[in-house]
Parts: structure tokens; sequence; C-alpha cells
């Protein structure tokens, strides 16, 4: 028979113990996300929901860190097309859904860098589990559009929002012992024990009592369906974001590892 997982082939999927599923980011560029990459890590939550042998979910990533975002062939594409840009758009909206509607629980193992997608999901995650070393970075003002998708939700309900403004603004990034410290991610551990930790958070979630694990995470979650208007606006601005030069010229910095230089407005 088909294994569930099989439509994610830009995902690796493994049972290491009994109810735990993983999900693991593994791409070059340091697991850059690459289109066909970031449908699957919007809709896999979906599956994972579905899934009777599945009780939590544990997301990390391969290698030297967590990940790096949006592939350059991602970012090009939506600079370009309009209808790129509105199907992204939506990915990135079922990527927060998703995250936020699946019943079961989720645990992120974040080491390294973390940008982008991957980082929605891994803040999103009802435990993260980050190394002293990680280095989260929101870019998206780097990249010259709005702090959207998950940001404008979530940031200002987990540190507050004097620090979320000033992360989001300057793009400034966070070690995983300042993440902690300022309530952005759950636990902070030796970058060497971020899997092992993160792996024993799923199984002791895993031998929980499920029904009351999901309810808690159900209504917990209304704290981030409440911003549902905030949401859907920074989405909007981001994506409009994309269509115009700041976009272009952020990517092109980027492309080109200098600093941008952005007209004023």
């Amino acid at each position: 028979m088909p294994d569930l997982y099989d439509a994610f082939s830009g995902l690796a999927v493994d049972r290491p113990a009994e109810g735990v599923v993983r999900i693991t980011m593994d791409a070059p560029g340091l697991n850059a996300v690459t289109p066909a990459v970031h449908r699957q890590l919007a809709d896999i939550w979906r599956t994972v929901d579905a899934d009777p042998e599945a009780r939590v979910a544990l997301l990390r990533g391969a290698g030297r860190g967590f990940s790096a975002g949006g592939s350059f062939d991602l970012l090009e594409s939506m600079l370009d097309d309009r209808d790129v840009r509105l199907r992204v758009m939506r990915e990135a909206r079922d990527l927060v859904w998703n995250v936020i509607d699946c019943s079961k629980p989720i645990v992120s193992a974040i080491h390294g860098p973390a940008v982008g997608a991957g980082l929605v999901a891994g803040l999103l995650a009802d435990v993260s589990v980050v190394g002293r070393s990680a280095r989260i970075i929101d870019g998206h003002t780097r990249l010259g559009v709005a702090a959207g998708d998950h940001a404008a939700i979530c940031w200002p309900l987990l540190c507050g929002m004097a620090k979320a403004k000033y992360y989001l603004l300057t793009c400034e990034p966070l070690s995983g012992e300042e993440a902690e410290r300022i309530g952005l991610v759950s636990l902070c551990v030796d970058d060497a024990e971020v899997h092992e930790r993160g792996l024993a958070v799923a199984e002791q979630l895993a031998a929980g009592a499920p029904t009351a694990l999901r309810w808690t995470k159900q209504v917990l979650n209304h704290w981030y369906r409440s911003q549902a208007a905030v949401f859907d606006a920074s989405l909007a601005y981001e994506f409009h974001g994309f269509a115009g030069p700041e976009a272009r010229e952020g990517l092109a910095s980027h492309v080109d590892k200098r600093p941008p230089r952005f007209d004023a407005r």
C-alpha cells in the first residue's frame, strides 16, 4: 500500500518512536524551500492530522541548520509573475492555518540558521526546542516586503510588541539563548542536544492523553485565530510588496551579497 507521505517527496518523513512522525527538511542551500517544498510544507500538516498512527509531529532540519528560507528560484518567480505570487500567497496562508489547525501537537527542533517558511512552522509549533547558537531571523523587511505570514500574529503574542517590532523592523538575528529569554521559543539547549531533546519532548507528548492534549492545543490556538484579520492584512501587504521595486532590490542585494539600496519614498 502507498505510504501516506509519498506525496511529500521534498521532505524526509520517518517514525522514530511510537506515535511520532518526524519531518525533516533536507535540501541543498541549507534546506532552502523550493516551490515544490513550499507547497508540501503547507500541506503535510493535514496528512499528519489524518494519520491514525501519528500522535505527535516533530519538525527539524538536516545538516548545518534548520532552513535558509525560500530559494532564489521561488523568490524570483514571485517578482515576475502575478499568478505565482497569488499561488505562493495561498500556500503561505495554508501553512500558517494548517499548523494551527492540526489537532496533533507539533514539536520543532531548531538549530543553526532558521529563516522563512521553515521558521514559520518552527515558531508556530506547540513546543519549540532551539540550540543556543541558532540564528533566528525574520528577514522580510530586509528583503523589501512587509513582515507578513506568521510574524504579525505570532511574534507579539510570544515575545511582546516591543520586541516583536524591534526584530521584525530591523531583521536583527536572535541566538537561541536570546529567543528563549524573550519568550519566542519554548526551550533552549546545547546545540548538540537539539534533535535528541526535541524527540524526547515528542515522545513525552505521544505518551500523554491524546484528547486532553489536542483540546488544550485547540483552545490555546484561538489566540492566533482571533488575529485572523491582522494575519490576512499582513499577508496581503507582504505579497503586494513582491510586485514592487523594493523586493526586486532586496533580492538582488541577497544575490550580490551586498547591503540593499532602497530609494527614499
